[in-house]
């Protein structure tokens, strides 16, 4: 099964929603799902798409013009485990690395909150080479921040 990727469209903005609703153990927060969802409009946001389903995406953003973040990325249950991720994670570091981008990191909840669905997502990012770096326990109230980071390029 063939995996694509490419630019989200005008409207996609609810297959995205769909994606993040899938995930409650990781988007369950309202508020924080539907700022996901609305900031697809205006960050880069990629699609993957396989057999011409939308089974993931993922939302960067530009601090710097060397320094990036992966403010959003989610894989349909059904997908995990299959190189979606890997495949996202992959394609914006090649796109961010021909801007000129050197730094890229991801935030994700710390090791000081212990939730299996997380330690997964933990283990996930550091499998594609990024470092835990700190760990930020008011950043998000109530849920302490993990930063990673990775060089590229």
């Amino acid at each position: 099964m063939t995996l694509t990727i490419r630019p989200i469209r005008d409207g996609e903005d609810a297959t995205c929603e769909a994606i993040l609703r899938a995930l409650p153990e990781w988007f369950g927060i309202e508020s924080a799902l539907l700022d996901y969802v609305r900031d697809t409009r205006t960050m880069p946001t990629w699609l993957a798409e396989r057999e011409g389903e939308a089974i993931g995406f993922i939302t960067t953003r530009i601090h710097f013009p060397r320094a990036a973040e992966i403010h959003c990325m989610a894989v349909r249950p059904a997908h995990h485990r299959a190189g979606a991720g890997r495949a996202l994670i992959e394609f914006v570091e090649r796109d961010l690395a021909r801007q000129g981008v050197r730094l890229l990191q991801v935030k994700t909840l710390g090791p000081s909150r212990p939730c299996a669905h997380y330690e997964r997502t933990r283990r996930f990012y550091e499998a594609m080479g990024f470092v835990p770096l700190e760990e930020f326990p008011t950043l998000w109230p109530g849920n302490p921040c993990l930063l990673l980071v990775k060089s590229i390029g």
